[in-house]
């Protein structure tokens, strides 16, 4: 957009820590979409133009968690999973589309929303992936099982334990497209995944987005 860096952050404060609140931080919720024939399907079926989300605690989602494939090659070994915007799928699809988000919390939010992945992080091998539940969100049915989520209920689910109501559904019923469209995520990035942390010259304004 041949704009300077200076004038980029001004743009996008969610940079600029130094005027934050101080009982103030954020979360990121990071949509994508990939070429992987499960993804690809989701897409048919909802016209949606992303299938995974993640959630993250850093600006730089170098801290990213979601439910998913374990290994790139296999789509049947699926559980709760740590992302690398640059391994992984999303590694072997460099194409992968992306819209992040960020969330404003407060101090005691955030802790407890890193309190409860923690326990999935404690237990992953526990959790596996709800392809019920995917079936449910089709017939407008909530599949909750505690040791089984599909990527968008586990973050509703994360959140609601938080004491965080975003979406005023089940969260067994919370898709992308209800991220997408919630009015108290701001929208900070757009394009490419793999280019997200090399790319603050080309983020979009909130107006142009």
């Amino acid at each position: 957009m041949g704009m300077s860096n200076s004038n980029n952050l001004k743009m996008f404060p969610h940079f600029q820590h130094k005027h934050k609140k101080e009982n103030e931080l954020e979360v990121y919720i990071v949509l994508t979409q990939t070429r992987t024939y499960f993804a690809r399907l989701i897409k048919l079926y909802t016209r949606e133009p992303y299938a995974h989300a993640s959630i993250a605690f850093d600006a730089e989602l170098l801290e990213m968690y979601s439910f998913g494939r374990k290994r790139p090659n296999n789509p049947f070994i699926t559980g709760f999973i740590q992302e690398e915007i640059d391994r992984g799928v999303f590694g072997k699809y460099v194409e992968t589309a992306c819209s992040v988000y960020s969330l404003k919390v407060t101090k005691e939010q955030y802790e407890r929303i890193k309190q409860e992945v923690e326990i999935f992080k404690e237990n992953k091998e526990k959790y596996s992936y709800n392809f019920l539940g995917i079936l449910g969100v089709m017939v407008n049915i909530p599949v909750n099982d505690k040791n089984r989520y599909f990527c968008s209920q586990f973050i509703a689910y994360i959140l609601e334990r938080s004491g965080i109501d975003l979406f005023h559904k089940s969260y067994g019923l919370v898709r992308p497209f209800d991220i997408r469209m919630c009015p108290k995520l701001k929208k900070v990035y757009k394009g490419k995944l793999i280019n997200y942390r090399n790319s603050k010259s080309n983020l979009l304004s909130e107006q142009t987005i």
